[in-house]
């Protein structure tokens, strides 16, 4: 199973990858790893948007979203190449947690540089193993 969405390179941009997530992994019958994944597609999303802005020509970020019997992978493309650099943080700090959060709800995640340039950010989950509550 494979879907992949365009979202400009807006505000409204999380909210709606959040919510396409929801509605696919439920069309999927994956609703038990929703909520893991609706949060890092946000956090995944956040940080591509944040990246697209530091360009002078705004790109849209993509999200795709690929599901088999083992697996779901969700990946985050976005126009700048510079890897993801997680950052030390205050525990009372209001950001700096979103790889981190990344890291806790998945199973694996990386990234790459593909050839057509910028970057994708990847999270797997495991569809096999129970998922704990963190």
């Amino acid at each position: 199973m494979v879907s992949r969405l365009r979202l400009g390179p807006l505000p409204s941009a999380v909210p709606c990858a959040r919510l396409h997530a929801k509605v696919i992994l439920e069309e999927w019958n994956l609703a038990n790893v929703a909520d893991d994944a609706e949060m890092i597609v946000s956090e995944l999303a956040t940080n591509a948007l944040k990246a697209t802005w530091t360009l002078t020509d705004a790109r849209p970020i993509v999200l795709h979203l690929l599901a088999d019997h083992g697996c779901l992978t969700i990946q985050v493309w976005d126009a700048l190449p510079v890897a993801p650099d997680p950052q030390p943080h205050a525990i009372d700090a209001e950001t700096g947690r979103g790889l981190e959060t990344v890291a806790l709800l998945s199973d694996r995640w990386g990234y790459y540089r593909p050839d057509s340039g910028g970057k994708i950010v990847w999270a797997t989950i495991d569809l096999n193993s129970p998922r704990e509550a963190v």
